[in-house]
């Protein structure tokens, strides 16, 4: 891309290693690592940090995978050493409330993503108005994009636009999409709305950087990523890489890049389970158009029924499963082992 047409607005930088990141350490992190990585983050520039169980606010649960430590206890932890981020949560209608969002708000959380699939926007226009005449900083998410054409997506993204969302999201949840994808989304929303657009993708087909820069190219100013790539699958847009690559293209982000390496180097590899490496099964995700949250489920339910996670994983991309469907997995597992 051409120096001439760079958007030369400011890049923001949404970290949500403390949301997303949770998935990949099974909601484990402590009040002592959300303050770590908060404060790190926040003497780094990043403008939006997210906190939240992985599946948002009130996820905790047997279907989602318990939290270590109750999330209002993290935000309000979290928030007493962020001095200049916006401190947000995630939530996911039907799993979260408006009374769960009052709470978090009542800890700390001056910003919410309403987090919904692809073609059920409609859901979160009483969240995104509460929190709005709450004076919060309020996003429209919506998940799993590359299931639906950019002319639905515009569809849905109005009733966001409508509700008063400041910007409107768009996530690769499974990783799926190609910079061709992410860049004909984010023309058309670009194009038909009148208010800002971000992008949060993963790296299942180790596209996540690749997908996150088209993104910036076609005009998004909001762009998720997290520390070491942390995240569910094979994790998300590795922000230190990122936010290097938009320094070396003349982008405005106001990230210091060399503080971000060091917090993630520093404070959250020695806190990862695994690396966040593209594996068979976590690259099956991208492949079968799976959630991303879908991995260490799947995982489980592989080892206790004896299917190699790659079938349940195309099985659950053919009947088109999506976010909120995790109990599913195991009912897939086991209809499997019985054909063997």
């Amino acid at each position: 891309m051409g120096a001439d047409k760079i958007n030369t607005n400011k890049i923001n930088i949404v970290d949500t290693t403390l949301r997303d990141g949770s998935h990949a350490v099974s909601h484990s992190f402590t009040v002592e690592q959300a303050v770590a990585i908060a404060g790190g983050l926040d003497k780094a520039g990043i403008d939006i940090i997210e906190i939240s169980h992985g599946d948002g606010i009130t996820g905790s649960s047997i279907n989602y995978g318990f939290s270590k430590v109750d999330e209002l206890e993290l935000i309000e932890a979290a928030g007493k050493v962020i001095k200049n981020a916006k401190l947000a949560v995630l939530l996911l209608p039907g799993i979260g409330t408006i009374e769960d969002l009052k709470k978090a708000r009542e800890r700390g959380a001056n910003a919410v993503r309403v987090a919904t699939h692809v073609t059920e926007a409609d859901i979160a226009v009483q969240h995104i108005a509460w929190a709005k005449q709450a004076g919060m900083f309020a996003v429209g998410f919506l998940m799993m994009t590359h299931m639906a054409s950019p002319e639905k997506i515009v569809e849905q993204a109005k009733f966001f636009a409508d509700a008063g969302a400041d910007y409107i999201n768009l996530a690769d949840s499974s990783g799926a999409m190609v910079p061709d994808d992410v860049r004909a989304r984010v023309s058309a929303l670009k194009a038909a709305i009148n208010v800002p657009v971000g992008f949060h993708s993963h790296n299942n087909l180790s596209l996540a950087v690749a997908n996150s820069l088209a993104a910036v190219e076609e005009g998004a100013l909001y762009i998720d990523v997290t520390c070491r790539g942390l995240g569910a699958g094979a994790g998300n847009t590795q922000g230190e890489v990122f936010c290097a690559v938009l320094e070396r293209l003349g982008y405005n982000t106001g990230v210091k890049s060399f503080d971000l390496m060091d917090l993630a180097e520093d404070v959250v590899e020695p806190l990862m389970l695994r690396p966040q490496v593209v594996r068979t099964d976590s690259l099956m995700l991208g492949y079968a158009g799976v959630y991303s949250s879908f991995l260490l489920h799947t995982r489980r339910a592989a080892e206790k029924f004896g299917i190699p996670p790659r079938d349940i994983l195309v099985e659950l991309g053919k009947r088109r499963m999506v976010g909120g469907q995790e109990d599913m997995i195991v009912d897939v597992a086991y209809q499997l082992s019985q054909k063997k």
